[in-house]
This record gives C-alpha cells, structure tokens and sequence, in this order.
C-alpha cells in the first residue's frame, strides 16, 4: 500500500485526494498524517540519495533542465535540474535533481555544479549541456580544466546547424546512441 501512496502522490494527489481514493478502491481508512509519514520517509531517503559520495572523476557529465508541473501550495512550471554523469567504467549515474525556483538559469547551475564538486567531483572532462547563456563560465568556475561541449539536439534546434539544402536528422543509433546524419 505504501507504494500505491507514494504513486499518488507522484503524481499531485493531495493527502486528503489519497485517502479518499483509498477509501473507495479498497475499503480502508487511511488518515492524511499516516500518507504524510509515507512520503516523509520517502522524502528521508531521497535527501541521504542526494547528498551520498560520488565517484571523484566522471569522464562525461550531461546537465540539463526539465520544466514541468510541481504543486507547492499552488501548481507552477519549475525547472527540475538534471546531472547525469558516465563513470569511468562507462556506467551512467544520476547525480542528482534539483528543483530550481523560476526559469532555468547559470547562476543556479553553478550552485548545482558547486554541490557536486562538494560531493567528491574533483574533475570532469566533459559537461554537456545546452546553449544556456552563461553556463560555460558556471562550468569552468568549478571545473577549469573541463571541456563545454553543446549537446547535438540542441545545437540543431538554435539552427547553429548548416542551413540550405544540408538536411540534419537524429536517429537511433545500433548501440543506443544518437547519430547525426548529414544528407545533401
């Protein structure tokens, strides 16, 4: 039953919504301070998964924002910040989430990337990461030596991309990597 708890609050259940959903579908009475103990461990859990020790070097570090919909007393879009790093066995490891205030931004990225250095990080090779004015900068304060390098799709959708008769188009790849295809 925690599970299902935990789903409905996922996905911006009230606690009160999840009592009652759980009143009609099984019969049982669940009080809102008992789904509110649920998540709080979850949330417990969450919190030692954020701040855990990471890998002193990642050959590769992708960073990016996703908006999406958060209730915090009201719904609002909110950047959720997202650092996905490749260890040196070639393994990929989500270093963490951040949910950031307004629109996605440098400034909250160097905190983000400061954390991260904190956390054991001691050097990157490779951040990639979107066009985002300000990043590279928020980028090479923590990590000098790192190279920035924009990501493909998005290079494609700031039409950095030749333009004319040159078509560009991502596909799959055999491997699970993304291809360029370049056609004239």
């Amino acid at each position: 039953m925690e599970d299902l708890v935990v789903s409905l609050v996922a996905k911006g259940l009230t606690t009160g919504e999840v009592a009652a959903h759980l009143a009609e579908i099984s019969g049982t009475q669940v009080s809102r301070q008992t789904i509110s103990t649920i998540t709080d461990r979850v949330l417990e859990g969450l919190g030692a998964w954020q701040s855990r020790p990471l890998d002193a070097v990642y050959p590769v570090i992708f960073i990016d924002a996703i908006n999406v919909k958060i209730r915090d007393g009201q719904v609002a879009n909110r950047p959720i910040y997202v650092a996905l790093g490749v260890t040196a066995d070639g393994e990929r490891d989500i270093l963490g989430l951040w949910a950031g205030d307004g629109g996605e931004g440098a400034k909250y990225w160097l905190h983000v990337l400061t954390e991260i250095k904190n956390r054991g990080v001691a050097d990157v090779c490779i951040v990639v990461c979107d066009g985002l004015i300000g990043l590279p900068d928020a980028i090479s304060t923590v990590w000098p030596a790192a190279v920035t390098q924009t990501c493909l799709v998005h290079y494609a959708e700031h039409r950095i991309m030749p333009s004319g008769p040159t078509e560009a188009r991502l596909r799959p790849g055999q491997d699970g990597w993304m291809v360029l295809k370049l056609s004239a």
